[in-house]
């Protein structure tokens, strides 16, 4: 990321701690995103989605319903991400927002690297490369994918209200299309 970028989102974690929550930690919410996405990339995969109610906002979860009844079992099964294979995690887009009626809002985009041994072609559709990585030697190749993810995470920070970060976008590009 750029140096302003990290800068920025550096200071709304300043915002995040100073105004709605004193014990935020970005390491700690990382680590609960992770978490949340490899349990939820593999409900998707699997696709038990009414058991993501809690964790996924309505309106995605309409959405998924659709296009993963579209899906092929080998893009089915890429979406799944153990949290152990997952490979590297940042931080995207923070916002800090308010309604009309004054509801207070903290959205954070995470960004997701993961291997998975899903059976895809070379060329995924859109013509985007996919990386492959290959463990063992020439017996046991054993090939890999290294695929990404975009989570957002939503908590309301409004008084009186449940402190549960739902998810509010899921991408996984050139897969859940």
């Amino acid at each position: 990321t750029s140096p302003f970028a990290w800068l920025r989102t550096r200071f709304y974690y300043l915002l995040i701690r100073l105004y709605f929550d004193q014990e935020f930690s970005i390491e700690e919410f990382t680590r609960g995103a992770k978490q949340a996405f490899s349990v939820v990339s593999k409900l998707l995969s699997q696709r038990k989605l009414d058991l993501l109610d809690e964790l996924v906002s309505a309106e995605v979860l309409q959405v998924l319903k659709e296009k993963i009844s579209l899906l092929p079992d080998n893009h089915r099964d890429a979406l799944a991400a153990d949290i152990d294979a997952i490979m590297y995690t940042t931080e995207g887009d923070v916002r800090i927002y308010y309604d009309d009626d004054g509801m207070k809002f903290v959205s954070i985009l995470m960004r997701f690297w993961y291997l998975n041994g899903a059976n895809l072609p070379d060329e995924v559709p859109g013509e985007t490369k996919v990386f492959q990585i290959v463990f063992g030697d020439e017996s046991t190749k054993e090939k890999r994918h290294l695929l990404t993810a975009n989570y957002e995470f939503q908590r309301e920070f409004t008084e009186g209200v449940k402190p549960d970060w739902t998810i509010t976008r899921i991408e996984h590009p050139r897969l859940l299309e």
